[in-house]
């Protein structure tokens, strides 16, 4: 079966020529500037994906599904499907995998601080990365007081 291989939260992602690029990649605490009494602002956000595929599962029709929610669950903020197909290069080596990578951008916005999970779910095989969003003021903006 196809296996998520690597999933990670990045800046930016790009995928180019079967090669995987991620700027900012690899962080766990997401920094947003609130201004109190405002609603948070919306947040660039790059996610990188390999996938590995293994040789009888080329040629055929895979579906992946990738999403961020709440760490406690509740509705995605964000979600998003695809079908993917992997073909056999020639002269590739009988019985060996073949990877293939995927790079998405987008803008989630987090509505409160706190534990977020990016998932990505091919078949029967899920991954998941968790990180934490904060929510700071910007300098010299007070804070509203109860």
């Amino acid at each position: 079966m196809p296996e998520v291989e690597n999933l990670m939260l990045a800046n930016h992602a790009e995928a180019h020529d079967g090669l995987l690029y991620l700027m900012g990649a690899g962080w766990n605490d997401l920094r947003q500037m609130v201004v109190p009494g405002q609603p948070a602002p919306p947040f660039h956000i790059g996610i990188g994906l390999s996938i590995l595929v293994g040789w009888n599962e080329t040629n055929r029709r895979h579906h992946v599904v990738l999403y961020v929610e709440p760490e406690d669950g509740g509705d995605p903020l964000v979600q998003v499907e695809a079908d993917l197909e992997v073909g056999r290069p020639a002269g590739a080596i009988e019985g060996s995998d073949q990877r293939t990578v995927l790079a998405l951008n987008g803008i989630v916005t987090f509505p409160t601080p706190g534990g977020y999970r990016l998932v990505a779910q091919l078949g029967e095989d899920t991954r998941a990365v968790s990180f934490r969003v904060h929510q700071d003021t910007p300098p010299g903006v007070m804070r509203q007081s109860a």
